[in-house]
């Protein structure tokens, strides 16, 4: 450890208050020399109304010196009021972060105020000793929380019985006719992302609609195949404002939370059609900056003019390939969205095309119900983690589990997501294989190919490269299905192209073969800018970007929950922790609009 020449709380009142001086008389070279020369800042909605990280002195010095109404951003922002939050679990504490050998320093969050907008902020920084001693940012986060006048809603305004007129079923149906008369927001998709996202805009008094395709909420989980349970921890992919009962299993049922998001909507009083759906490309009216969204509901179709659109339509659309005589196999052939019952092929030869997390999750079905033979084609290397590994590394809380996830959330949210793939590839990714080394050892002698690199040559950036930039394709977070390649009950054929399929199975380029009863494709989702096409049409999508979700240049997950390069139009995609803690920043940008300061 640091033989720490002060105690943590003076180091970091020490530093963040010659950090307030700076930023509250504008002093951009000041402020910028609290970072040590290759330090980094991330910064959301607080200088801009986006999400920005720099990297390096001269760069943070450039992004803070632009001018905004004839002021530096740092001067026009003018932040004020910095308070160490001694009262949390984010409380300064040391750190240790992996990849980073011999690298020990001080970490803690802090309050402040913002000028312009008026606004209320929360900051965390990381910081370590420079080459002489003095103790500078590695990583600094500043981040929007409120806006002044208008904060998050605590509490549904539903008040004390003797002082209301209408009864609560009254209450919630004259919200409802509100909300349909004239919808401020409409969200597109109704899972988890759409879900926590009304919920939001909700507490922070904005007007949304839920258009769902489904007859019921929970039905895109519901109607996936019965094996499929959370690859990540309960309290990890919590719901906003709504923890898990204390009793749900670690790992959810698919069925268990299809049936926890349809009570999520009913007791957070979201407004939501069901069986519903976007009949034609919406339209864009600048002048009048509203949508045209043509919605069939039931029986009738219906015309929305919204404000803004969000599109939380998940991962994409199911993908599947298409190989030479795939109409001449005589078996059942199938997309592993449609698996529903491996106990009719018990006793059959299976075929399982794709080694990410279904496919593991589809081989461990057959082998449960006495396939004869299941073997999964894994055609480009897998990073595989195993989710015991995960949960010490990855899902940890690093406080109590008694703390609210959304401490959990900012602390995460704070590292810049460039400099966390450089930690990794600096270590990290080595320091994380470790607990897992018998079974990539097991896995790799049963001719599984294993990888932790994004491309060849480029370093090991693990789990969380692939996360980013992949939307987690290509990997496996290991609930059992290793175990049985090691032992043999799961075969693998690896590394070979499919040629084509003929009425007895695979053939393949290497000219081997594979014969099967049945054949499962485990080949994912088509890229999500495709389903964004299908649903606005080709005039829209030349506008935008073209790549939604992986890193941009400075770091920052392209176009998701920030401005997508059209007006009025957001992303809201993604896994449980980021829908969590990014609605919060979506309805910051929404609700700044409207109030029209942003």
């Amino acid at each position: 450890m640091v033989e720490w020449s002060n105690d943590i709380q003076v180091i970091s009142a020490n530093w963040l208050k010659s950090l307030e001086v700076a930023s509250s008389t504008g002093d951009t070279t000041s402020f910028v020399s609290h970072f040590l020369p290759d330090g980094w800042f991330r910064d959301m909605l607080c200088f801009s109304w986006n999400f920005r990280t720099l990297s390096g002195q001269e760069k943070i010095h450039e992004f803070l010196s632009e001018v905004a109404d004839g002021q530096s951003r740092l001067g026009y922002s003018n932040f004020y009021d910095f308070k160490l939050d001694d009262h949390s679990v984010n409380a300064p504490s040391p750190f240790k972060l992996p990849g980073l050998q011999g690298i020990e320093g001080v970490q803690g969050a802090f309050t402040f105020s913002i000028t312009k907008p008026a606004a209320y902020g929360r900051g965390f920084f990381r910081l370590i000793q420079d080459v002489d001693g003095n103790w500078k940012a590695l990583t600094l986060f500043t981040n929007m929380q409120d806006l002044v006048g208008h904060e998050e809603s605590s509490a549904d305004q539903y008040g004390p019985h003797e002082s209301q007129k209408m009864t609560w079923d009254d209450y919630v149906d004259a919200k409802f006719r509100d909300i349909e008369a004239d919808p401020t927001v409409v969200i597109v998709g109704g899972g988890q992302s759409g879900l926590m996202c009304a919920a939001r805009l909700g507490k922070l008094g904005i007007r949304a609609l839920v258009i769902e395709k489904n007859a019921r909420v929970g039905d895109s989980w519901r109607q996936r195949y019965p094996n499929l349970t959370l690859h990540t921890p309960s309290y990890h992919s919590s719901m906003l404002y709504s923890p898990y009962p204390t009793n749900f299993p670690k790992y959810i049922p698919k069925g268990k939370l299809a049936n926890f998001l349809e009570s999520y909507a009913i007791n957070q009083e979201l407004c939501i059609w069901l069986s519903s759906s976007v009949v034609s490309n919406p339209v864009y009216d600048s002048f009048s900056a509203r949508w045209t969204v043509k919605v069939e509901h039931g029986n009738r179709k219906v015309i929305l003019n919204p404000k803004h659109l969000v599109l939380a339509t998940g991962s994409g659309s199911t993908r599947i390939p298409t190989w030479n005589g795939m109409g001449d196999f005589q078996g059942a052939l199938y997309h592993s969205d449609h698996h529903r019952d491996a106990e009719q092929f018990r006793g059959k030869r299976v075929v399982v095309i794709g080694a990410g997390n279904a496919g593991g999750d589809i081989c461990r079905d057959f082998v449960a119900h006495g396939a004869a033979e299941v073997t999964i084609v894994q055609r480009s290397a897998t990073c595989v983690m195993s989710s015991a590994a995960a949960e010490k590394s990855h899902f940890k809380l690093p406080f109590s589990e008694k703390a609210p996830i959304e401490e959990l959330d900012f602390r995460n949210n704070s590292m810049p997501l460039a400099f966390l793939l450089q930690l990794m590839k600096s270590g990290g990714t080595q320091h994380m294989k470790m607990p897992d080394k018998e079974l990539h050892e097991g896995l790799l002698k049963a001719g599984f190919n294993l990888t932790w690199e994004l491309s060849p040559g480029n370093g090991e950036v693990g789990f969380e490269g692939f996360l980013l930039e992949r939307s987690a394709s290509g990997t496996m977070l290991d609930v059992g299905c290793g175990k049985l390649i090691i032992e043999g009950r799961v075969k693998v054929k690896q590394g070979q192209d499919i040629s084509h399929f003929d009425k007895e199975g695979i053939t393949f380029k290497d000219s081997s073969k594979l014969s099967a009863d049945v054949i499962v494709l485990t080949t994912g989702n088509e890229p999500v800018m495709k389903t964004i096409r299908a649903l606005l049409g080709d005039t829209i999508v030349e506008q935008l970007p073209p790549k939604v979700w992986g890193l941009d240049t400075e770091g920052e997950l392209n176009q998701i929950y920030r401005p997508s390069g059209h007006p009025a139009l957001w992303f809201a995609i993604g896994p449980f922790t980021i829908a969590r803690f990014f609605s919060k920043h979506l309805g910051l940008q929404i609700l700044a609009q409207e109030i029209g300061i942003a």
